[in-house]
């Protein structure tokens, strides 16, 4: 059987719970054809790059799958016709990946704030002055200078 990662987005308006089912309802899929799902991330609700079927953010669900292709076809197919899916991606992967996924990982990451608020590590970057990278210039009235390219 070959190995698959799937990445699937449904609607911001439906509930952690009702993705949950889903995810079941996909994973009962798979194991009806053949197949196994030993991993199921739930990523939470993300942000989308741009507007999916007038939605603007989604819940993000990763699924491990090892299954012959057909489970997978049945899957996807069954994906098409759901209205609370958005977005589908499944990738045939070399050897399916222990322990937490990336995104997980960044997310465990972003709660440690280990590295400190930048007030304490010596300012904020607005209190540097003004800007000096550009030569200044003489005001024609002999007044205030200003600098090049302003006038």
């Amino acid at each position: 059987m070959a190995l698959y990662e799937h990445v699937l987005l449904a609607r911001q308006d439906v509930s952690a719970q009702q993705v949950e089912a889903l995810v079941e309802q996909f994973k009962g899929i798979i194991e009806a054809n053949g197949g196994s799902v030993p991993k199921v991330e739930y990523w939470g609700v993300k942000s989308l790059g741009y507007r999916i079927k007038k939605n603007r953010k989604a819940h993000y669900s990763l699924l491990n799958i090892d299954a012959p292709s057909a489970a997978v076809l049945e899957m996807e197919r069954q994906m098409r016709i759901n209205e609370d899916v958005l977005r589908f991606l499944t990738i045939r992967v070399e050897e399916l990946e222990e322990g937490q996924s990336a995104m997980l990982q960044k997310r465990d990451r972003d709660d440690r704030g280990e590295r400190g608020d930048r007030f304490e590590r010596g300012g904020d970057r607005f209190d540097r002055g003004p800007r000096r990278d550009r030569p200044r210039r003489e005001d024609e009235a002999g007044g205030e200078a200003a600098p090049a390219g302003e006038a």
